[in-house]
């Protein structure tokens, strides 16, 4: 055991090192979550950044909508070819 005693410190350091970086962006996380469940707008967030994010996502939103209905089209024409198609004799 005692051959491994210093596995286990530099094990504690890799583990407390982890933490100092994951803390402050939970902390971050937390805070958003609760200004926004106060109605209050997250820090650093302007609205018109925030009416920027949303025009583009509209517009992605309208670009996949554009696809879905060309894939559907053409699962619709293969569907017809098949059912035009005459039977095998």
């Amino acid at each position: 055991m005692e051959q491994y005693g210093w596995a286990i410190g530099v094990g504690i350091i890799v583990i407390a090192v982890s933490l100092s970086k994951a803390v402050p962006a939970l902390v971050r996380a937390f805070a958003d979550r609760i200004s926004a469940r106060n109605g209050a707008p997250a820090a650093g967030s302007a609205p018109s950044a925030s009416a920027a994010a949303l025009d583009d996502l509209q517009r992605r939103v309208a670009e996949l909508e554009e696809r879905v209905d060309f894939a559907e089209r053409l699962l619709a024409k293969q569907r017809e070819a098949e059912r035009l198609a005459k039977p095998p004799s």
